[in-house]
């Protein structure tokens, strides 16, 4: 039970299990610093317990010195050559690995690989992909292929920052800024992560996930999101109205909103998310009519209850 719970613990500290090569690459800097970090702890201290002993004060007086030392030349160049060692085996370990973590890599010969727009806004995550579809929250990929992301954010937003710890390190979306980072997940599933930039009051509800699945099923998807987009409306009102207004519209920060005629009306709806009101932002500024209309076929065949 004892290791059991030792290991938990270490686990808190560590890294999550890397499913992408970037990530790999994060944590193994990580293992290779913590050892150095570790090392030099245990020596310090057990260098320090040790001098704490051997040159304790017994029976000298109070206020009487100790026996000097003086000429440890070799142990004054250990001391001073030793951190220098250190610091340049870490700086070089990072600086190979850095490439591999940062830099998307090319695609090769016959290989395919996937650009996803990925905008960070209050407070949700909206996904595009090349064909036009658009996703909110929830990223759709494929299994085995770079997936290359365009992080950013509207001009009218705040920073915020995405983070799937599995698919490697954290990315900020700046408004008026495009940064690049990617993935390649190497085995089917669902990876969680969240905004890691305290983006405002709904931040801790701004959570994102990535689904790998299979390339037949990743093209099955995006050809029926392409020709059928009513699942986008289920996702804005979840992803982007609820996490304010309540599931059900009961309010929550924001107002109660079920019943309201807006939520079926196109062009006020439209108006109202484009433009935002009062305390509320803007939170579709940029949707097309496709994203408005998706929003409101969902709300007018599953109207909120208020309950």
């Amino acid at each position: 039970m004892a290791a059991v719970a030792v290991s938990s613990l270490l686990a808190q500290f560590a890294p999550v299990a890397p499913e992408s090569p970037n990530a790999e690459g994060i944590r193994d800097s990580w293992l290779f610093i913590s050892i150095f970090v570790f090392a030099i702890f245990v020596l310090v201290e057990s260098l320090l317990i040790a001098f704490v002993w051997k040159y304790r004060r017994q029976k000298r007086g109070r206020f009487a010195d100790a026996a000097q030392v003086h000429g440890a030349t070799k142990l004054e160049l250990a001391w001073t050559a030793g951190p220098v060692v250190v610091l340049f085996l870490i700086a070089a370990f990072v600086f190979i690995e850095l490439p591999g973590i940062k830099d998307v890599p090319d695609a090769a010969a016959g290989e395919e690989q996937l650009e996803i727009k990925v905008s960070g806004r209050q407070f949700y995550w909206e996904y595009e992909y090349p064909n036009g579809v658009i996703a909110v929250d929830t990223m759709q990929a494929p299994v085995g292929v770079p997936v290359r992301l365009e992080v950013s954010a509207p001009d009218a937003d705040v920073i915020h920052s995405w983070w799937i710890p599995s698919l490697g390190g954290k990315i900020d979306a700046i408004p008026g800024t495009t940064n690049e980072t990617w993935f390649q997940a190497e085995t089917e599933g669902t990876y969680s992560g969240q905004c890691a930039e305290l983006c405002g009051l709904e931040h801790a509800r701004m959570l994102a996930s990535v689904e790998v699945v299979s390339q037949d099923e990743f093209d099955a998807w995006l050809a029926e999101r392409a020709d059928d987009p009513a699942e986008l409306g289920q996702e804005e009102w979840e992803g982007v109205c609820a996490k304010c207004h309540g599931m059900n519209g009961e309010g929550g920060i924001g107002p109660r909103i079920a019943g309201s005629p807006t939520l079926t009306d196109a062009e006020a709806l439209g108006n109202l998310v484009h433009n935002g009101r009062g305390a509320m932002p803007a939170v579709g500024a940029g949707w097309t009519d496709e994203q408005i209309r998706a929003l409101v076929s969902y709300l007018t065949e599953n109207p909120p209850s208020g309950s």
